[in-house]
């Protein structure tokens, strides 16, 4: 499965142009852009399952620092910075990583 087969390419592309800029990703503003923030729970779980590249059941660090380029092959990595303030807000159990339901809470936030 592809990214695309759940959001439109066109708002990916306006999402990654939001955060080119070193330091710069929001996700809250990124999950609006893209349009993910509107799709339903099963579209959202499918999201996640994308992002969830070792099949592991939870998004790491290591994963979320790759999080933009899982949307364009060509965006920057995120920074220890920008990939731990997303488990900061999504880590509800302070595991340090975010399981299906953290990421569609995160996601509807």
């Amino acid at each position: 499965m592809k990214i695309t087969d759940v959001l439109v390419a066109g708002d990916i592309t306006s999402a990654i142009s939001q955060c080119k800029a070193p330091e710069s990703f929001d996700f809250k503003k990124f999950f609006e852009a893209c349009g993910l923030s509107k799709k339903p729970a099963e579209e959202v779980k499918k999201v996640f399952a994308i992002l969830d590249q070792d099949g592991s059941g939870q998004i790491d660090k290591t994963e979320l620092k790759l999080f933009l380029q899982y949307f364009s092959a060509d965006a920057r990595e995120l920074s220890d910075n920008e990939a731990q303030s997303i488990i900061s807000a999504a880590d509800n159990d302070g595991d340090g990583k975010i399981g299906a339901a953290e990421f569609q809470r995160l996601v509807h936030s």
